[in-house]
């Protein structure tokens, strides 16, 4: 499996298309730093408009974090999440079934 870009080569890159990843999120009606965070987490969205930028597919930059048919693959942060609220979610229903 290929590697990912190293950050600054991503940078590199944009910087070489002639612009800045502040600018691309100004562009895009984003924050400031927004794209930024492409660079160190996946966002699909940020992924774009980088890869956009410089003319190349969001796969070819970070082939980790993507499928073979071009689409995102899903974040384990978001299962951990939703399988801390269930837990929670049963704790906060099983006093209830507690006899006094």
């Amino acid at each position: 499996m290929a590697k990912d870009w190293h950050n600054a080569d991503i940078v590199c890159a944009v910087r070489k298309a002639g612009t800045s990843l502040k600018q691309l999120s100004l562009n895009n009606a984003l924050s400031e730093y927004t794209v930024k965070t492409a660079l160190y987490r996946q966002y699909p969205g940020g992924e774009r408009i980088i890869a956009e930028a410089i003319g190349v597919q969001p796969q070819r930059i970070w082939p980790s974090r993507y499928k073979r048919d071009g689409s995102p693959k899903r974040q384990r942060k978001l299962y951990k999440r939703r399988k801390r609220v269930e837990q929670a979610t049963e704790l906060v229903q099983a006093p209830s079934e507690v006899k006094t």
